[in-house]
């Protein structure tokens, strides 16, 4: 029973923990992100298995958080809100080409983010060619591009 309430305790802390840290965090590794992401993995490991290293207790282990991803899936379809807490919603960053600074300095992107995006999915140079600039639930920024930006775009 202490492996299953081992397990339960350090799945909820890592999910606080990578939803506080925010949406690029998961997206957009760096080799730092990366390197943190396996320290945290070999600590979470140590605490979860404490000195029981048995193949029964990897099993329980991986059962319960299983069992406990399938549960807050199902509790999110159920619970539109719940998911809303879980995954966060959609933020928009960009406004008529216009840089919304307290969303960006919240989400702890910034222009040259925006911009990289803008580039690479709609081949835009400026910020003033973007209707909106969404950051995603899953870390992604869509761009929409002005309605004529869009029609010139096209014609390449």
């Amino acid at each position: 029973m202490e492996t299953v309430i081992r397990g339960l305790i350090l799945y909820v802390f890592l999910m606080l923990i990578f939803r506080i840290s925010g949406k690029r965090t998961l997206y957009e590794a760096t080799v730092f992100d990366f390197v943190l992401l396996l320290i945290i993995a070999e600590t979470a490991e140590q605490a979860l298995v404490g000195e029981d290293h048995s193949l029964m207790n990897s099993f329980v282990l991986i059962i319960t958080l299983l069992l406990t991803d399938i549960s807050l899936s199902l509790l999110k379809q159920k619970y539109k809100g719940f998911g809303n807490v879980l995954d966060g919603v959609p933020v928009i960053l960009l406004d008529d080409g216009k840089l919304l600074h307290e969303r960006l300095k919240k989400v702890r992107v910034d222009e040259a983010d925006i911009m990289e995006s803008a580039r690479a999915l709609r081949g835009l140079e400026r910020l003033d060619q973007i209707k909106y600039a969404i950051l995603e639930k899953d870390g992604k920024i869509t761009i929409i591009p002005k309605e004529h930006e869009q029609k010139e775009i096209e014609k390449v």
